[in-house]
């Protein structure tokens, strides 16, 4: 009996040893998991993408040149990192073009693989999408041609090549593509580009070394979730200014971190335009919520002599517990820091009306359609190349209800228009989604309404895509096809066209 019962208490000895361990391992691992930059030393200039420099053909089109190719970039001082970039090693420059007019983009591949450049947010026909059909072999070129049709907005490209977006984006394959016209020239809003109209690309980081490093965290399911973030390429990036009011383009260009943009200082600021465009009416705001993919525009009052810094601060709606610890909800960064002048130029006061949102309401949808989203795939189907999933007519309307159904941080991204999103859970949407958007952030456990309007042109064979924009759950499948069709047609089947290997 005393030999049970020492073995008895050496087994409960090592039970609650190891009861203890995990109890540690889990409370290091809960701790370990949060990230915070707040407190950041700002130390290195605001880098600003060039606007690119384009040429007008004999017949009106503005055609843009763009290179992928692979390089260097020395974001800390004395150790370059392996980078992609546009016409340069690491992003690329800034496309600019004017509503109405015809653009043309030459696209070449001088990396060792192949690539594809997206028009994120761009209406345009669906074989210049630049999606995973639109492939550009390494040595070849594609010139997407088409005419803007939609309002001013932030946009930008980025690549799309099936199972590899997140891999090219990290490396530094992004920019952005601003869209002007009559009404945005009319307004009195900050537009002297790079000077008090600033395009803030936000983008997360991990070194490992040399290397970026671009693993996933242990734990996290959204994807890459790096320790802090730089934004236009710049690491610990200031911003020297010297007008009242700044506008800033924000970005957010990460592969799987979400953001809760604010100022360490609480200050308000205005809300003007979100993906597609500017609001009918600015909104006073405190925070501004962007997933992957997403855009939004706010100006910020700056006194004389004063700073302060962009932070994106902790949030709570990622769903349960675990998914708001382990993919990044409660993590703090301090993004860029804004230092004004000790005199600064006066600057008009934000126009009360903006403009006016080209979009449906959904009152005259011609069909709904459900989506849910899970880590295996949108309505239990995870992606294939040649099938087409959903099949729209030209010049109708349609309401589409998404719903994240495994509880992982979704958003969802629909290629070619811009939506009004109706409702969230049944309640009006927040002020960032009040605008016109081609992505919105779908938490777990939470549905969607948006509405829609097709206006084409019809391609049976060609899809655009729909997909969820945290690019490592791309990559795995969460992506469907659609295809635009005139009224009693059907559509077509999807060849995989080989990549571009010349004009």
């Amino acid at each position: 009996m005393s030999r049970l019962k020492r073995a008895l208490v050496a087994l409960a000895a090592l039970a609650v040893a190891f009861v203890l361990t995990l109890g540690g391992g889990a409370l290091w691992l809960y701790s370990d998991a949060e990230v915070s930059t707040a407190g950041a030393v700002f130390t290195r200039e605001l880098a600003v993408p060039p606007l690119a420099e384009s040429r007008v053909d004999s017949d009106g089109t503005r055609v843009f040149d763009l290179t992928m190719q692979a390089g260097e970039t020395e974001f800390r001082t004395g150790m370059k990192t392996p980078t992609w970039g546009f016409n340069g090693d690491h992003l690329g420059p800034t496309l600019r073009a004017k509503r109405g007019e015809k653009v043309g983009v030459r696209i070449r591949n001088t990396l060792g693989e192949e690539s594809t450049v997206h028009w994120h947010g761009m209406h345009l026909p669906a074989r210049m999408d630049g999606g995973p059909h639109q492939m550009v072999a390494p040595g070849g070129t594609w010139t997407p041609r088409w005419t803007v049709d939609q309002p001013a907005a932030t946009l930008w490209y980025h690549p799309h090549p099936h199972g590899s977006t997140e891999k090219h984006v990290q490396r530094g394959l992004a920019g952005m593509f601003l869209l002007d016209d009559a009404t945005s020239a009319r307004l009195p809003l900050p537009k002297k580009y790079g000077v008090d109209d600033l395009p803030v690309v936000v983008q997360d980081v991990r070194f490992d070394g040399e290397k970026f490093d671009h693993g996933h965290r242990f734990m996290a399911n959204s994807g890459f979730l790096g320790d802090r973030t730089m934004v236009n390429g710049t690491l610990d990036p200031y911003k020297e200014v010297g007008d009242e009011l700044v506008r800033l383009r924000l970005l957010n260009a990460s592969t799987a971190r979400v953001y809760h943009f604010g100022f360490s200082d609480d200050r308000r600021f205005s809300l003007v335009g979100t993906d597609g465009g500017l609001l009918e009416k600015a909104v006073a705001m405190d925070r501004v919520q962007l997933s992957p993919g997403e855009r939004a525009e706010i100006v910020v009052r700056m006194e004389p002599g004063e700073r302060t810094v962009l932070r994106s601060h902790p949030q709570k709606n990622y769903g349960d517990f675990w998914q708001t610890r382990f993919n990044g909800g409660d993590d703090t960064f301090d993004v860029l820091e804004l230092r004004a002048a000790k005199s600064l130029r006066p600057s008009p006061p934000v126009p009360a009306t903006l403009g006016e949102l080209e979009l449906p309401d959904g009152s005259d949808s011609a069909r709904t359609r459900f989506f849910g989203l899970r880590m295996s795939g949108i309505n239990g189907r995870p992606m294939a190349m040649d099938r087409i999933d959903e099949t729209v007519t030209r010049g109708t309307a349609e309401t589409w209800t998404v719903r994240n159904e495994d509880g992982v941080p979704h958003n969802f991204h629909v290629h070619d228009v811009q939506f009004r999103v109706l409702a969230v859970d049944g309640r009006r949407p927040p002020p960032e989604l009040r605008g016109a958007k081609d992505t919105a952030f779908v938490p777990g456990g939470t549905t969607v309404k948006l509405a829609m309007r097709f206006t084409g042109p019809a391609d049976p064979d060609t899809p655009y895509m729909y997909h969820c924009h945290l690019l490592a759950h791309e990559d795995r499948g969460m992506m469907g096809q659609f295809v635009v069709v005139e009224k009693g047609q059907r559509a077509g089947t999807v060849r995989t066209a080989p990549s571009h290997a010349g004009h």
